[in-house]
């Protein structure tokens, strides 16, 4: 389907100025996240999604934070400073006042602590506003308590009249329950003249957007509401609990999300994954996963149980269990865990295997290569189809800098092995138990280190006569044959 070459203009205005006091935070309130996002990060993400030209984020309480975000995220989206914060209608001024030149077409007002709007919702917003030919649109919901919110008020045919706060609503006004979200569609050349003629004529001493819909019904200009069922997309964070419980409701959307596209999920309510986490069919996440970040899962793979991944990809029909990593990468078949500590830089080419209590850092182990069991790899190249013995260490650490391991293809390194970097095993070579590998080792030759093994008789008993182990000692002995008189 060929897009369309002149779409609509439309301009949105991310308010993200409040101070969030409730969340008892030294981070401002719409950078905690859900999902691995920021709540202003949705709020971003959504907006492009819905086919946004221009967003302008109205910044005010710990802006240098929320501004440094948005930047991250995306340089281009024009930052407006509230310094005082006197309402939502004077932060829409602030905004419209910090474009080169007044917007055209649409403008498209939302909020950045609204985690759950989807790009979805805002498109057939959008949709609704530009085909019924309103001046504003409403983006409305039915809640059973609507106490705190705006309400929509209607006249007897069932337009809209105004948009009344709750504490300024009469009795007869609170009982309705067709609440406002605070997010609207609003012709541009409506919405600059109207904010610019705010009062704050209410309880609050504001200047409240809202105000808007009453200018617009009084210059005759259609106004409309765009019922949302999906109440949770309206729901704002201003506490701690308020996130948690969005938290949850996302990631439980998500978990559904990818059982419809062919992931089986054993335990949603014990599987945590993330906006940016893609997930191929036929995968199996066992409970107690966490995909965090921008983590790939490929087909057939399994993770889990009780396994964290933060931006790692894996590749098809592997297995990765009861492992905790972080910007790695895992080749078609591998197999990784239990107790496996993947650290940045861990690759692991197709048909490898990091095995149990083996933690890997900066290293790359090739295709069929093992490190089964109890190591240490750090700084690392591991040709193909090597394997590495149980208890080895990569010492990659002169107390200054770090230094660089190669072990060789199909070399095979004993148990209780320490490479001390830099140092090199060749193609096919082999290393002793127990060996300590200070220099290169050339292909197909045996390295040893330690000397002939020396006992020492009757230490025990010298140095530790009054212990148990003296006495098993003792009681080890031979006894000798005394023989008797007359034989």
């Amino acid at each position: 389907m060929s897009s369309n070459p002149n779409p609509p203009l439309v301009t949105a205005i991310v308010l993200a100025a409040g101070a969030g006091t409730r969340m008892k935070s030294a981070r401002a309130k719409v950078l905690h996240e859900i999902a691995g996002r920021s709540m202003i990060e949705h709020a971003l993400v959504a907006v492009s999604g819905a086919g946004v030209r221009t967003t302008v984020a109205v910044v005010g309480h710990d802006r240098e934070q929320v501004s440094a975000a948005i930047t991250a995220h995306d340089p281009a989206i024009v930052q407006a400073v509230q310094e005082e914060r006197n309402g939502t209608g004077h932060a829409v001024r602030v905004a419209l006042e910090s474009l080169a030149e007044p917007p055209r077409g649409t403008v498209l007002v939302t909020y950045g602590d609204v985690p759950l709007l989807s790009a979805q919702t805002l498109s057939e917003l959008l949709v609704d506003h530009r085909a019924s030919g309103r001046t504003v649109t409403i983006l409305s919901a039915e809640v059973d308590n609507p106490t705190g919110y705006g309400r929509i008020v209607r006249d007897a045919v069932g337009s809209v009249t105004a948009i009344r706060e709750h504490k300024d609503a009469s009795e007869e006004e609170r009982v309705i329950c067709e609440i406002n979200s605070g997010i609207l569609a609003v012709e541009a050349e409506f919405l600059t003249h109207a904010v610019a003629s705010l009062e704050a004529n209410n309880s609050q001493g504001e200047l409240y957007l809202t105000d808007i819909v009453g200018k617009a019904v009084l210059e005759g200009r259609p106004v409309g509401a765009h019922v949302l069922e999906d109440v949770w997309q309206t729901e704002g964070v201003n506490d701690r609990a308020q996130l948690a419980r969005l938290g949850r409701e996302l990631n439980h959307r998500l978990t559904q999300h990818w059982m419809s596209e062919g992931v089986t999920i054993v335990d949603p309510a014990t599987t945590w994954i993330d906006s940016a986490v893609t997930i191929a069919p036929d995968v199996t996440l066992l409970p107690g996963t966490q995909l965090l970040g921008a983590t790939v899962i490929g087909s057939g793979s399994t993770i889990g149980p009780d396994t964290t991944l933060r931006n790692v990809e894996v590749g098809r029909d592997a297995t990765v269990v009861r492992t905790h990593g972080s910007d790695a990468v895992l080749g078609d078949g591998t197999t990784v865990g239990p107790y496996a500590y993947l650290r940045p830089g861990a690759v692991l080419g197709t048909g490898g295997k990091i095995g149990t209590f083996v933690e890997v850092k900066n290293s790359t182990i090739g295709e069929g290569a093992k490190v089964p069991h109890l190591s240490y790899v750090g700084d690392a190249d591991i040709g193909d189809g090597a394997n590495i013995g149980a208890g080895t260490i990569f010492a990659n650490y002169d107390g200054v800098n770090k230094h660089r391991s190669t072990i060789g293809r199909h070399a095979k390194t004993s148990s209780n092995n320490t490479f001390v970097a830099p140092v090199s095993v060749g193609d096919g070579a082999f290393t002793g138990a127990g060996a300590t590998i200070r220099e290169d080792v050339p292909a197909g030759a045996l390295a040893v280190s330690a000397g002939g093994q020396r006992n020492i008789e009757g230490w025990v008993e010298a140095k530790r006569p009054d212990t148990p182990s003296a006495q098993a000692a003792r009681d080890a002995e031979p006894k000798s044959t005394v023989e008797a008189p007359g034989e």
